[in-house]
Protein backbone atom coordinates (compact mmCIF):
# COMPACT_ATOMS: atom_id res chain seq x y z
CA UNK A 1 0.00 0.00 0.00
CA UNK A 2 1.68 3.73 -0.81
CA UNK A 3 -0.02 6.42 -0.36
CA UNK A 4 1.45 9.88 -2.11
CA UNK A 5 0.62 12.75 -0.04
CA UNK A 6 1.33 16.08 -0.97
CA UNK A 7 0.58 19.77 -0.03
CA UNK A 8 1.26 23.59 -0.95
CA UNK A 9 1.60 23.00 -4.48
CA UNK A 10 1.28 26.85 -4.87
CA UNK A 11 0.53 26.83 -8.82
CA UNK A 12 3.88 25.35 -9.27
CA UNK A 13 3.22 22.62 -12.16
CA UNK A 14 7.15 21.86 -12.59
CA UNK A 15 7.27 20.91 -9.29
CA UNK A 16 4.22 18.56 -8.99
CA UNK A 17 4.93 16.78 -12.57
CA UNK A 18 8.72 16.00 -11.16
CA UNK A 19 6.69 14.29 -8.03
CA UNK A 20 4.58 12.13 -10.52
CA UNK A 21 7.00 11.49 -12.84
CA UNK A 22 9.62 9.93 -9.58
CA UNK A 23 6.59 8.16 -7.85
CA UNK A 24 3.98 6.35 -10.46
CA UNK A 25 3.16 3.47 -8.98
CA UNK A 26 1.05 4.68 -5.67
CA UNK A 27 -2.56 3.27 -4.81
CA UNK A 28 -4.05 6.90 -3.64
CA UNK A 29 -3.09 10.70 -3.78
CA UNK A 30 -3.69 12.92 -0.59
CA UNK A 31 -3.36 16.15 -1.48
CA UNK A 32 -3.47 18.90 1.81
CA UNK A 33 -4.32 21.85 0.25
CA UNK A 34 -3.00 24.91 -1.30
CA UNK A 35 -3.09 23.97 -5.01
CA UNK A 36 -3.57 27.50 -5.95
CA UNK A 37 -1.97 30.60 -5.87
CA UNK A 38 1.85 32.32 -6.09
CA UNK A 39 3.02 30.29 -8.82
CA UNK A 40 1.52 30.70 -12.48
CA UNK A 41 -0.16 27.21 -12.83
CA UNK A 42 -2.63 27.39 -10.77
CA UNK A 43 -5.24 26.05 -13.12
CA UNK A 44 -3.00 23.30 -14.41
CA UNK A 45 -2.39 22.11 -10.82
CA UNK A 46 -6.28 22.08 -10.05
CA UNK A 47 -6.83 20.19 -13.87
CA UNK A 48 -3.96 17.41 -13.14
CA UNK A 49 -4.88 16.54 -9.75
CA UNK A 50 -8.62 16.13 -11.11
CA UNK A 51 -7.67 13.50 -12.89
CA UNK A 52 -5.69 11.85 -10.82
CA UNK A 53 -7.87 8.47 -9.81
CA UNK A 54 -8.79 7.74 -6.15
CA UNK A 55 -7.51 11.44 -5.29
CA UNK A 56 -8.49 12.79 -2.07
CA UNK A 57 -8.02 16.89 -2.39
CA UNK A 58 -8.14 18.99 0.52
CA UNK A 59 -8.45 22.58 0.71
CA UNK A 60 -6.52 25.30 2.11
CA UNK A 61 -6.14 28.77 3.41
CA UNK A 62 -5.44 29.85 -0.45
CA UNK A 63 -8.42 27.71 -1.85
CA UNK A 64 -10.45 29.27 0.35
CA UNK A 65 -9.31 32.59 -0.50
CA UNK A 66 -9.87 32.23 -3.98
CA UNK A 67 -13.74 31.08 -3.17
CA UNK A 68 -14.28 34.13 -1.45
CA UNK A 69 -12.55 36.12 -4.02
CA UNK A 70 -10.29 38.20 -1.53
CA UNK A 71 -7.20 37.71 0.42
CA UNK A 72 -7.56 38.34 4.63
CA UNK A 73 -4.12 38.00 5.46
CA UNK A 74 -1.78 41.17 6.06
CA UNK A 75 1.54 39.81 4.61
CA UNK A 76 2.46 41.97 1.40
CA UNK A 77 3.69 39.90 -0.35
CA UNK A 78 1.18 37.20 -0.08
CA UNK A 79 -0.90 40.25 -1.09
CA UNK A 80 0.47 40.78 -4.16
CA UNK A 81 0.76 37.24 -5.19
CA UNK A 82 -2.90 37.25 -4.44
CA UNK A 83 -4.00 40.49 -6.30
CA UNK A 84 -1.88 38.91 -9.77
CA UNK A 85 -2.88 35.23 -9.86
CA UNK A 86 -6.47 35.56 -8.81
CA UNK A 87 -8.39 37.24 -11.69
CA UNK A 88 -6.24 34.67 -13.87
CA UNK A 89 -7.71 31.70 -12.36
CA UNK A 90 -10.96 29.73 -13.96
CA UNK A 91 -11.86 26.63 -12.16
CA UNK A 92 -13.53 27.97 -8.86
CA UNK A 93 -15.75 24.93 -9.01
CA UNK A 94 -13.42 22.26 -9.12
CA UNK A 95 -11.93 23.80 -5.55
CA UNK A 96 -15.07 24.14 -4.00
CA UNK A 97 -15.92 20.46 -4.00
CA UNK A 98 -12.21 20.41 -1.87
CA UNK A 99 -13.18 18.29 1.10
CA UNK A 100 -11.94 20.26 4.68
CA UNK A 101 -9.86 16.53 6.08
CA UNK A 102 -10.10 12.89 5.38
CA UNK A 103 -8.94 10.36 7.99
CA UNK A 104 -7.37 6.87 6.67
CA UNK A 105 -5.86 4.34 8.91
CA UNK A 106 -6.18 5.77 12.32
CA UNK A 107 -4.43 9.00 10.78
CA UNK A 108 -6.44 12.54 9.96
CA UNK A 109 -4.82 14.53 7.05
CA UNK A 110 -5.53 18.07 6.99
CA UNK A 111 -3.85 21.37 5.88
CA UNK A 112 -3.00 22.51 9.24
CA UNK A 113 -4.47 22.47 13.12
CA UNK A 114 -6.15 25.39 14.43
CA UNK A 115 -5.41 27.79 11.68
CA UNK A 116 -1.69 27.83 12.85
CA UNK A 117 1.75 27.38 11.17
CA UNK A 118 3.08 24.49 13.10
CA UNK A 119 7.24 24.07 13.18
CA UNK A 120 9.31 21.26 14.48
CA UNK A 121 9.55 23.21 17.81
CA UNK A 122 5.67 24.40 17.60
CA UNK A 123 4.29 23.48 21.54
CA UNK A 124 1.11 21.76 20.07
CA UNK A 125 -1.49 18.90 21.92
CA UNK A 126 -2.50 16.32 19.43
CA UNK A 127 -5.84 14.71 20.08
CA UNK A 128 -5.02 12.34 16.31
CA UNK A 129 -2.00 10.80 14.24
CA UNK A 130 -1.95 14.00 11.93
CA UNK A 131 -0.22 15.09 8.60
CA UNK A 132 -0.33 18.44 7.59
CA UNK A 133 1.12 21.09 5.70
CA UNK A 134 0.98 24.65 5.37
CA UNK A 135 3.79 26.02 7.07
CA UNK A 136 6.09 24.77 4.10
CA UNK A 137 8.09 23.08 6.86
CA UNK A 138 8.70 19.18 6.70
CA UNK A 139 9.25 17.10 9.36
CA UNK A 140 8.14 14.18 11.79
CA UNK A 141 7.78 14.26 15.34
CA UNK A 142 6.21 12.68 18.49
CA UNK A 143 3.89 14.24 20.90
CA UNK A 144 2.96 11.57 23.74
CA UNK A 145 1.39 8.67 22.11
CA UNK A 146 0.33 10.18 18.77
CA UNK A 147 2.65 11.01 15.36
CA UNK A 148 2.57 14.40 13.81
CA UNK A 149 4.11 14.68 10.35
CA UNK A 150 4.41 17.98 8.29
CA UNK A 151 4.86 17.20 4.78
CA UNK A 152 6.48 20.19 3.19
CA UNK A 153 5.62 22.20 0.25
CA UNK A 154 5.67 20.41 -3.37
CA UNK A 155 5.89 23.78 -5.13
CA UNK A 156 7.28 26.63 -2.44
CA UNK A 157 9.52 25.58 0.02
CA UNK A 158 10.97 28.67 2.22
CA UNK A 159 14.32 27.73 3.03
CA UNK A 160 15.36 26.02 0.14
CA UNK A 161 13.21 26.84 -3.27
CA UNK A 162 15.17 24.42 -5.49
CA UNK A 163 13.64 21.69 -3.07
CA UNK A 164 10.57 19.96 -3.21
CA UNK A 165 8.91 17.98 -0.63
CA UNK A 166 6.39 15.37 0.15
CA UNK A 167 5.51 12.32 1.98
CA UNK A 168 5.30 8.49 0.54
CA UNK A 169 3.07 6.64 3.71
CA UNK A 170 2.51 2.92 3.62
CA UNK A 171 0.35 2.55 6.27
CA UNK A 172 0.07 -1.34 6.49
CA UNK A 173 3.70 -1.49 7.31
CA UNK A 174 3.09 1.79 9.06
CA UNK A 175 6.49 3.50 7.35
CA UNK A 176 6.35 7.05 6.54
CA UNK A 177 8.60 8.09 4.38
CA UNK A 178 9.99 11.65 3.89
CA UNK A 179 11.41 12.56 0.63
CA UNK A 180 12.56 15.42 -1.33
CA UNK A 181 13.94 16.24 -4.41
CA UNK A 182 16.02 18.71 -6.51
CA UNK A 183 14.99 21.00 -9.31
CA UNK A 184 15.92 24.03 -10.89
CA UNK A 185 13.56 26.74 -9.52
CA UNK A 186 14.40 29.39 -12.47
CA UNK A 187 11.51 27.47 -14.51
CA UNK A 188 9.48 28.87 -11.74
CA UNK A 189 10.84 32.43 -12.16
CA UNK A 190 11.52 32.69 -15.82
CA UNK A 191 7.67 31.69 -16.23
CA UNK A 192 6.74 34.46 -13.80
CA UNK A 193 8.87 37.44 -15.58
CA UNK A 194 7.13 36.32 -18.89
CA UNK A 195 3.98 36.55 -16.87
CA UNK A 196 4.55 40.24 -15.66
CA UNK A 197 4.64 39.29 -11.87
CA UNK A 198 5.20 42.13 -9.80
CA UNK A 199 9.33 42.66 -8.93
CA UNK A 200 8.02 42.36 -5.69
CA UNK A 201 7.18 38.13 -6.18
CA UNK A 202 9.81 37.57 -8.16
CA UNK A 203 12.15 38.84 -6.18
CA UNK A 204 10.62 36.70 -3.43
CA UNK A 205 11.85 33.56 -4.96
CA UNK A 206 14.79 34.42 -5.77
CA UNK A 207 15.52 35.62 -2.24
CA UNK A 208 14.76 32.00 -1.26
CA UNK A 209 17.25 30.08 -4.29
CA UNK A 210 20.58 28.21 -3.36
Amino acid sequence: MKILIVSDIHGNLAALELVLKAEKDFDQMVSLGDVVNYGPWSNQCVQLLSTIPNGKLIKGNHEEAFIKGVYQGTNEIAKCFFNHCYPQFENLTAIEKYISEYNCYNYQLTHTLNNEYIYPDSEIQLENNCFIGHSHRMFKKEIGSKNLINVGSVGQNRINANEINYVVWNPIENDINLKSLIYNSDILINEMMSLKYPQICIDYIRSKQK
